[in-house]
This record gives C-alpha cells, sequence and structure tokens, in this order.
C-alpha cells in the first residue's frame, strides 16, 4: 500500500489507494506464464534501480520473487516509498504507453527475481493478451490518479491562485495529469518560506520547483513541458499515415479508430487532451455515462486508449502552418519541428468569443475564465460569480458553479435558455436557489486594480444598469474556429469554418468529413455545419476514417 496514512479515515472509493486489488494486483501463476513469453526472467541484488525519474521508455517488471519498491524522490520532501510491490505484481503507469519522461523510481528492497519486459514487447502483451491487458490498463489509470491525488512524482507550483500565469501552468499540469502540489502566495503560510529560500521576487511569480530542486520563473507552457519531459522528438524521415491536428474528442476518436485499424497515427495538440469539451465540469448526455463524466476525465481516458493502440500524442505543440502542395503533406510545428503525413484530419475545434467591453484584456485570465473546472470552483468558494452565455457549456458551468459559490447569475442577451441549451440543464437551473437567470442582460463594466474586483451589467429592455462586487468572470458565448494555421490551404466559410462534403462547383465528395484538398478531412467543432456537441464529435471522428483509408488505397493504386 501507498505510504499515505488511511487509518484514521472513512473509506473513500474515489481514492485509488484504497482500491489496492484494482491499483496494485496480484497476477495468477497463469498470468504470468503468460507474461513470461513476451519477456525473460532475471535475478537483481537488493539495492538495484530497475528505472530512474526522468528515463524514457522504460521496461516493465513483473515479480516473481523479492520486492520493488516504488519511490518519489520528491520536490520538497523526504523520499517516500509510494508502493512496494511484491511477488506477481508489476510495475509501471501510464507513462509506459508513451515516450514520456517516467515520474518515480524502482528499487529492489531485497534480492529479487523479475520477469523483465522490453517496451516493444510490452505493447505486444497488450495487444495479445487482453485479460492481462484489462488488468494492466486499470491499475495505470488508477495509479496515475493516485499520483494526482498525493502529488507524488510531482511538481511544486508557487504563485497567486488569482494570477492569469499560475492558473494557466495549474491547467496545464491538471489537464496533463502531471502531479503538482499547489503553494498560494495568497494563503498558504509554506509559501513565503520558499519563496525566500529560492531567492525569487514577488514579480518572477510563479515558479515550478522541478524533482532536481531547480526551478522556472513564469515558464511559458512550451519551456514547461520541454523541462517536464512531456514533449516528444519527432524523425524528420518518418512519414505518419494519419496526422491528427488537435485532441478534442472529435481528434481522439479519429486517433482512436485510426490507430486501432493500423494506421500510423499521430495527434497535434497546443494545450490537452479534451478541447473545449475538456474544460467542462460534468457532461450528462453522453452516451453510456448514465452518472456523468468530467470532460477531462472524457479525454484522460481517450488519450489512454489512443496511446494503447500506438497513436503518439504531441502536446504542447502548436500547428504554425501547413505545405498542402506537397506529397506527402507537411505540417509545421510552432518550434519549427516539420511533420510529414499522407493525410491530415483538422479537427483544431473552436474557441469562445470574447466580450467587447473596456478593461477586458486586463482581466483575462486574471477574474476572467472560459473554463470552470474545480480549479475555478475553488476559486469562487463562498463568492458570487456570473456566467455569460446560454449554451450547454454555461449551463453545465452554472449548475457546476452553485455547488460552491454563494451565487450564480446567468447572463443571456436573448429572452432565455430555451433555444440554446438541453432541458435537463434548463430543469436544473430553474429548481436552483442558488442560480437567477437575468434575460437581456449584458457585461458593461469591469473594474478591479490587479484582479477582477467588480462588474456591472446592463438590462437591454429596461437600461437598468447594476453593479456587484464580482472576481470571477466565466465567459462562454458564441464559437471562433481555430483555421487561422491553413493559411488558404482548404476552403473556410464566411465564419472561418472548414467548408467539407462538397467541392467548389458544389459537388458531393466522397465524404463528408473531406475537404477540397484530397487527403485533408474536417471533423467536430471547427467544420462548417456541424452539431457542436461532443457526441457528434466523437461520430464525426470515427467515421472519418473509413474515408482515409480509402483515400490511402487510392494514392497505393497511383504509386
Amino acid at each position: 500500500m501507498a505510504d499515505v496514512d488511511l487509518t484514521e479515515r472513512a473509506y473513500d472509493p474515489s481514492d485509488p489507494y484504497e482500491r489496492g486489488a484494482q491499483t496494485f494486483p496480484r497476477l495468477s501463476e497463469e498470468h504470468l506464464q503468460r507474461i513470461s513469453a513476451f519477456g525473460r526472467e532475471e535475478d537483481y541484488p537488493a539495492g538495484t534501480f530497475l528505472f530512474r525519474r526522468g528515463e524514457r521508455s522504460v521496461d516493465f517488471f513483473v515479480v516473481v520473487e523479492g520486492a520493488v519498491d516504488i519511490l518519489d524522490s520528491g520536490t520538497a520532501r523526504e523520499t517516500q516509498v509510494i508502493h512496494c510491490h511484491e511477488s506477481r505484481q508489476f510495475t509501471g503507469e501510464l507513462d509506459l504507453f508513451n515516450d514520456r519522461e517516467i515520474l518515480v523510481d524502482g528499487l529492489t528492497k531485497v534480492d529479487s527475481r523479475i520477469i523483465r519486459v522490453p517496451r516493444a514487447a510490452f505493447r505486444k502483451l497488450i495487444e495479445a493478451e487482453p485479460e492481462v491487458g484489462e488488468i494492466i490498463m486499470r491499475a495505470f489509470i488508477l495509479r496515475r490518479v493516485g499520483l494526482m491525488r498525493y502529488s507524488q512524482g510531482g511538481v511544486v507550483l508557487i504563485g497567486s491562485s488569482h494570477s492569469g500565469d499560475t492558473l494557466r501552468i495549474q491547467r496545464f499540469l491538471s489537464r496533463n495529469g502531471y502531479p503538482h502540489r499547489m503553494l498560494d502566495t495568497d494563503a498558504d503560510p509554506d509559501a513565503g518560506g520558499m519563496i525566500t529560500c529560492l531567492s525569487v521576487a514577488p514579480e518572477e511569480l510563479p515558479v515550478v520547483v522541478l524533482p532536481s530542486k531547480s526551478f522556472l520563473r513564469n515558464p511559458a507552457t512550451p519551456a514547461l513541458a520541454d523541462a517536464l519531459g512531456l514533449t516528444e522528438a519527432f524523425d524528420p524521415d518518418r512519414v505518419y499515415d494519419l496526422t491528427v491536428v488537435g485532441a478534442g474528442p472529435a481528434g481522439l476518436a479519429a486517433a482512436v479508430y485510426g490507430a486501432s485499424e493500423g494506421l500510423d497515427t499521430l495527434v497535434i495538440e497546443p494545450l490537452a487532451p479534451g478541447g473545449q469539451a475538456g474544460t467542462s465540469s460534468k457532461i450528462e448526455n453522453y452516451l453510456g455515462f448514465p452518472t456523468g463524466i468530467s470532460g477531462q476525465a472524457l479525454a484522460g481516458r481517450a488519450q489512454v486508449q489512443a496511446q494503447k493502440f500506438g497513436a503518439r500524442l504531441a502536446i504542447s505543440r502548436r500547428a504554425a502552418s501547413i505545405d498542402c502542395d506537397r506529397s506527402p503533406f507537411c505540417v509545421e510545428l510552432e518550434d519549427g519541428q516539420r511533420i510529414s503525413t499522407r493525410s491530415i484530419v483538422i479537427a483544431t475545434g473552436a474557441r469562445y468569443r470574447k466580450l467587447d467591453v473596456e478593461n477586458y484584456d486586463k482581466f483575462e485570465g486574471q477574474g476572467i475564465h472560459y473554463a470552470a473546472t474545480w480549479m475555478e470552483g475553488n476559486l469562487c468558494a463562498d463568492e458570487e460569480v456570473i456566467v455569460v452565455g446560454g449554451g450547454n457549456s454555461a449551463g453545465q458551468a452554472a449548475v457546476f458553479l452553485s455547488q460552491q459559490s454563494r451565487h450564480v447569475h446567468i447572463l443571456v442577451r436573448g429572452e432565455g435558455l430555451a433555444a440554446t441549451m438541453s432541458d435537463y440543464l434548463i430543469q436544473r437551473i430553474q429548481a436552483s436557489p442558488k442560480i437567477t437567470l437575468h434575460p437581456f442582460t449584458q457585461i458593461s463594466g469591469l473594474a478591479g486594480n490587479r484582479y477582477l474586483e467588480e462588474v456591472s451589467w446592463t438590462n437591454s429592455k429596461t437600461g437598468e444598469s447594476e453593479t456587484k462586487a464580482v472576481a470571477n468572470l466565466f465567459v462562454m458565448i458564441g464559437a471562433m474556429p481555430n483555421t487561422d494555421w491553413l493559411d488558404g490551404c482548404v476552403p473556410l466559410d464566411r465564419g472561418g469554418f472548414v467548408i467539407t462534403g462538397r467541392d467548389g462547383e458544389g459537388m458531393a465528395l466522397p465524404s463528408p468529413y473531406a475537404t477540397e484538398k484530397h487527403g485533408i478531412f474536417a471533423v467536430g467543432d471547427v467544420r462548417s455545419g456541424s452539431t457542436k456537441r461532443v457526441a457528434s464529435g466523437v461520430g464525426e471522428g470515427s467515421v472519418v476514417v473509413s474515408a482515409i483509408h480509402a483515400y490511402l488505397a487510392d494514392i497505393e493504386k497511383v504509386q
């Protein structure tokens, strides 16, 4: 069991360390025999490191006899034992499905006999032995949840919880499943001591303290990803069958189906899996999840699923441009790396529009938010908040925030929500005494010193205005497609969304997701005329793969 004191707490089924049979399962003798076919038994003396934090592409180890300690070297505490694997237990967590730097050390506690499965053979094991693979996959997911929950194997983030840069870094870490401990300079007494110890000036905050005890002063997101070993280098001579640009629900679905059907698949994502849906606190009308699921959890599972089938995910790298006049196509990333690919799926989604109001840019990230997750919810505890927008995302945010906030005000320009929001959300909003709907209302003023402190709104029918002491404003209005990087490669409609299904003369194309440029497809929110729903995006991402297979077969004939 992990080195966490659970003795005086009530059982919590959400804590993976209290579900030892699933998080740290003990395999049967039959399972060991199956696994042995993919590796070899080796003897290791006590005190041998099987792997060290920061290494990539480590192997998979199963203890036959002996014991292996999994260690967290930490950033601000003594090295601790997360778990001791004994006979018939195995090492590893989600980083065995990618080439990122691992988060923990593995050290033999006593003389041990161990089955060592090389990384390439481990992937074959997962595919060839589905029963064993299911046990391993479930354990890996729960272990990462445990690392996140107890901030093990991660970094320390020091900064103000109201700072836009602190929230940016915290969102990046959380949405990419990277463990971290937050020290809020506004509230945590330990933060001041660490700042003094690091000799950091207030204007240099936030800082990220790395396991090496070095630290980064307010790092840009790509620089942080590089420092944490989340990024991977690409072979410039490799040509992918399929490159998916964007890891929202549509892009992840295309990656899962493409990779599972044998396509050499790469996904490019500038921030984190999930896209706009990944910021949703709870999606309750997605098929198969009757109690609902958070957008981040759904995206995390889809990411693991894609990696299980062999898809590679390039996180924290934005697609900057595309050369669609050459074959294979070339996608250039913002850091200058170039990806060669036979086909492309554009799944870059859309982003919320901004309000046209004075001081908006000043408070963006300093009180103005585009997501309502547990992080933002903590900021709003026992406070009044405002949600602007009448779509499902706004409704989900309002319902979620009402659980912690003192009161939630929903502002919409129209007369109500019926035309834009699902009925189950409307019913919940109407039933909540902590949510008030303000129709025909728009934000008319924002004020504050360093952070947002006051918000004014005006009723367009009556002309009456009201000002409230509000420090957190959630803007979820309209959609702007992320298509700037395409630079004329494929036709766009007047709103900037990608036109699919018909060519410039109005003739039908072989697929409703095909663009006028053969070999380039578009799915999800970025596609002109698409239904802006998670389920439809997933459907488009899965269906488009059949058209990609047909296209690749055609070019094979030509070659």
